[in-house]
């Protein structure tokens, strides 16, 4: 039963290993006009009698045969098999003719009396590509190419013809293809947006997603948004966006599995200069209370009261509410009676800036007292914006408002009939008498020979010695050099520490400050120059100045961590914690260094 068992075996692996394949292959389905492809026939074994395909829409250079030998050795029950297993390729080098999705037939062999045929491929040609250059390629095939060349930073405009004070949104996205990766954003360089009024927003965390850039599929990561109301017509330049950024990128090598060999690169890109044509407001239907505001807007005259004593105050509220150009333009001024003193206005904002445009409420908060009795007019109030919406002036009119004051101390009133002309006259009243007396004596000391003219004629000749004194001790001072630039450094350690403290919230400039005051911090114990500020040249001044081996490790990780925290996102509490870890390290070191 076992010899059977075992003759069975044997003979399954034999015709394993006696199975024939014939196969077409190439490295991939989809090339472009100017590649070059290789088209390969393979057996597992000699073939006799091979016919090629036919290849339309393509130049075919071959066939070139490639025959290999492989030994192979089995040991079964201690005894040892060598068999020797032959292969046969036959190569075509097909180079493309035109565009289009072609189909390469079946070609065929013959092995001891059989004929084996492989099975049919497609293959797509598509526009020219850009081909990699790389060490041992054939000078013939080597061109120029950027690796990282699919990798674009694009500002997208919402709109490129808009009006004047008409919100348009830039986002800055960063696309790059699937099979590559980025990383290391740095050296943001922005635009300064003259002729515009701008306000943006970085994103905070990068998260790539989905996204089409002419038409074809990316990744995409957006960067920056930011909001643009042009101040006058023309044509207006947005400067280029700048960003360098590290990145892995295909070579367009495949390794021994297939795979596309990857290459690190770094890549500095721009959006280029951009162009918007900026419209002018119609001149036909302006109306003459209007003053720049574009949008849609609500606009409301509201008093505190109306009813109310001479010499009382009430408030006189001004405000215009929606979505537009809120803080680009003066909101009207109410027109009183004189005789309602009204002062200079509270101004107020409430505006918050998304991407699409600023939205809320801004206000002018007037104080009015009335100093007479009487009824008052306050006449409506217009209000004049441009409606984008149906690309049309609207003007807003106010109510009229009539302020009814009673009588108060010390006032009268003669009325007329018109509330707006009144005939005022002021009634004389007692004023108080000073309840307390001040006596000043009838004779006085004459200036001249008094204790005071000799003192103010000594005074200079006693200020001699001191002003000598003084002068030395600066001149002494000034001969310190080294004490000199110590006392500036630890003057600018106090001054960057200030600054970040201020800067906290803002990544950017925060860590730049920390770095600075840390640097001025080294200078000023270590007497050492910018050019000296390596990392082991501090350390090894640091251990010489009795610095323990804690306290260096924590400071240098300090330094570390606040030099990589600028091109990563952090928090508002990641970036108080290191301010207060570098409180902790100054005041550290400046106990341990001698």
């Amino acid at each position: 039963m076992k010899k059977i068992f075992l003759g069975l075996l044997f003979l399954m692996s034999f015709s394993v290993v006696a199975q024939v394949k014939f196969e077409a292959q190439t490295d991939r389905d989809t090339y472009g006009l100017n590649e070059r492809i290789p088209l390969v026939f393979s057996i597992n074994n000699e073939g006799d009698n091979f016919q090629p395909p036919k290849f339309p829409g393509f130049k075919a250079e071959g066939p070139f045969i490639n025959k290999g030998n492989q030994t192979s050795i089995t040991i079964v029950n201690g005894r040892m098999t060598q068999k020797r297993e032959i292969s046969t390729q036959v190569i075509y080098y097909l180079t493309p003719t035109k565009k289009g999705t072609f189909t390469i037939g079946a070609a065929s062999i013959e092995y001891e009396g059989t004929v084996y045929k492989s099975q049919p491929i497609k293959i797509t040609v598509t526009d020219p590509v850009q081909m990699p250059s790389y060490p041992g390629q054939n000078p013939r095939q080597q061109q120029n190419y950027d690796f990282g060349e699919g990798i674009h930073l694009v500002g997208e405009l919402s709109s490129k013809n808009p009006y004047v004070n008409e919100p348009v949104t830039v986002v800055y996205k960063l696309y790059f293809p699937y099979n590559s990766s980025v990383y290391n954003f740095r050296n943001f360089q922005a635009p300064k947006y003259e002729d515009f009024w701008s306000q943006y927003t970085d994103i905070k965390q990068l998260r790539a997603e989905k996204g089409k850039y002419n038409g074809k599929d990316y990744s995409m990561v957006v960067l920056r948004k930011v909001t643009l109301y042009p101040l006058e017509a023309g044509a207006k330049k947005i400067e280029p966006f700048k960003i360098d950024v590290d990145a892995e990128v295909p070579t367009g090598r495949r390794d021994f599995f297939g795979q596309y060999e990857m290459t690190a690169i770094e890549k500095s890109l721009s959006t280029g200069i951009q162009t918007i044509t900026v419209k002018p407001l119609p001149e036909n239907g302006k109306p003459a209370s209007f003053t720049g505001a574009v949008g849609s807007l609500d606009f409301k005259v509201v008093p505190s009261k109306t009813s109310l004593k001479a010499g009382e105050s009430l408030d006189l509220e001004v405000s215009v509410s929606g979505k537009g150009n809120l803080k680009l333009f003066t909101l009207p001024k109410p027109v009183v009676p004189s005789a309602l003193e009204m002062y200079d206005p509270a101004h107020s904002e409430n505006v918050q800036t998304p991407v699409s445009g600023m939205v809320g409420t801004i206000s002018d908060k007037y104080t009015i007292i009335p100093q007479f009795k009487g009824k008052y007019t306050i006449k409506p109030i217009e209000f004049s914006y441009y409606d984008l919406a149906s690309k049309s002036y609207k003007t807003i009119t106010s109510k009229e408002i009539t302020i009814d004051v009673a009588e108060g101390d010390g006032t009268v009133v003669a009325n007329t009939q018109s509330t707006n002309k009144q005939a005022i006259q002021k009634k004389e009243v007692f004023q108080f008498n000073k309840l307390k007396t001040e006596f000043v004596s009838k004779s006085r000391e004459d200036f001249l020979g008094s204790g005071l003219f000799y003192s103010l004629l000594l005074a200079p000749l006693l200020l001699i010695p001191i002003v000598m004194i003084a002068r030395k001790q600066k001149e002494a001072k000034d001969a310190d050099v080294v004490g000199n630039r110590i006392r500036q450094n630890n003057k600018l350690v106090k001054k960057y520490l200030s600054e970040a403290k201020k800067q906290m919230g803002d990544k950017v400039p925060f860590y730049m400050a920390m770095e600075k005051a840390l640097h001025n911090f080294l200078k000023a114990k270590l007497h050492i120059e910018t050019v000296e500020m390596s990392k082991e040249n501090i350390v090894e001044l640091l251990q010489q100045r009795n610095a323990s081996e804690e306290s260096i490790n924590r400071f240098m990780e300090l330094m570390n961590d606040c030099e990589f925290a600028r091109y990563a996102p952090a928090t508002d509490i990641a970036m108080t914690n290191d301010f207060e870890r570098a409180v902790e390290r100054i005041s550290e070191l400046e106990k341990q260094i001698k």
